[in-house]
């Protein structure tokens, strides 16, 4: 029987109330239930459900991180990672999406197309690590190609609404995808704009001298400067976080929870913005995952 999650009722921390079932300012920057509907459930929703009292033995997830004001340094998600310049340097951050060839990573959409052109010579490098160049334990993985919207690269006056990307990358020398390498996180594709998140990025080397990845959990809000986008109060994204994921529902780096947005922009540290992800991301996300 096949399980097919209609809709999801979610508190602010981001856990599984309900779910209906049938047989997605300027540019700065698995997990196995013993019950198939608490599977169903969670894969559709991305978060922790809650079980009824008879749900066997499912064992407990983590509580969900504490709120927080500013950014953390912590030990990273595989599938989270930095976008590199041919020379190695990191320039924005991005990570692996669940797809269905497991070939697709989100970002930035100023991250890929700027000044009127694609960006060349990109590698995605996920759980980035380390002083210096940095160390990338999963190596670094070619582009295939590239999606952005239209307004994007015609530079309309709404295109800071389309601020996001989906990226489809080479197989690995061993014809490996990435996700098959370090996992994908689902994307949530009607996130409302008041929600618990985790968001996590690489600050360039400037403010970030060990070149670690940083997180923090905090609550969302409208961002009533632009239709559609969310906004954090939390300081440390500096240059860099661009593209990083937004996560609702997300417990530790086994329970990431779903993704809803990557960060686009934000005028200072402390302030950062998201595009939530709509139909429209859908379709860009769907000519991706098809390359």
């Amino acid at each position: 029987m096949k399980w097919i999650a209609r809709g999801c009722l979610l508190d602010q921390a981001g856990t599984v109330r309900g779910v209906w079932r049938k047989t997605p300012a300027g540019p700065k920057r698995l997990l196995r239930w013993p019950a198939i509907a608490l599977l169903a459930a969670t894969t559709a929703c991305g978060g922790p459900v809650s079980a009824a009292p008879d749900a066997g033995d499912a064992s407990p997830l983590p509580p969900p991180p504490e709120p927080q004001s500013s950014a953390t340094a912590f030990a990273g998600l595989s599938s989270a990672g930095v976008l590199l310049d041919k020379d190695g340097e990191h320039f924005c951050s991005a990570s692996v999406v669940d797809s269905p060839k497991g070939n697709v990573i989100a970002t930035a959409a100023h991250c890929v197309f700027e000044y009127g052109s694609y960006m060349e010579n990109v590698t995605f490098a996920p759980s980035f690590s380390g002083a210096g160049a940095g160390k990338t334990p999963y190596g670094r993985w070619k582009v295939r190609a590239i999606q952005v919207d239209a307004r994007w690269r015609a530079d309309t006056e709404d295109s800071d609404t389309v601020d996001y990307a989906f990226v489809t990358l080479e197989p690995d020398a061993k014809g490996r995808n990435v996700q098959d390498v370090v996992g994908g996180t689902p994307v949530d594709w009607t996130a409302v704009p008041a929600r618990r998140v985790t968001v996590v990025g690489y600050p360039n080397p400037d403010h970030n001298p060990d070149n670690r990845p940083i997180a923090c959990t905090t609550d969302t809000e409208p961002d009533p400067e632009l239709a559609g986008s969310v906004r954090m109060d939390c300081s440390g994204f500096w240059d860099g976080t661009s593209g990083g994921p937004w996560l609702a529902g997300y417990r530790d780096p086994k329970h990431p929870g779903r993704l809803i947005g990557v960060t686009s922009g934000g005028d200072t540290d402390s302030v950062s913005t998201a595009v939530r992800f709509n139909a429209n991301a859908r379709k860009l996300y769907d000519k991706a995952a098809k390359q």
